[in-house]
């Protein structure tokens, strides 16, 4: 997530002194989508290894959960991507 919050900062930065604010846009987006994929190969991980350990079977809930959790930073980035396509048309607007 911190890495999203300075490229979050990167693209107020970019917005204020020119540059490409869709690149990165969209490179918070791929940043986010990793971050969900992180997450989810560690949950699956730590499930499987419960599973074979303990014979422990996640509940609808629990899996519920975590991929509730696991989207966090894919709409993080996507929130991102979309407030510089915002940014960029403004400044399409601004420099027409």
């Amino acid at each position: 997530m911190s890495i999203l919050t300075f490229l979050l900062l990167g693209v107020l930065w970019t917005f204020w002194k020119g540059g490409p604010l869709k690149e990165l846009g969209l490179l918070a987006l791929a940043t986010g989508i990793l971050g969900q994929l992180l997450g989810l190969y560690d949950a699956s991980t730590v499930l499987e290894s419960f599973e074979e350990t303990q014979g422990f079977i996640a509940s609808q809930g629990i899996l519920a959960g975590g991929l509730k959790v696991s989207l966090t930073p894919t709409l993080y980035g996507l929130l991102i991507y979309i407030l510089s396509l915002m940014l960029r048309a403004v400044n399409a607007w601004r420099h027409a």
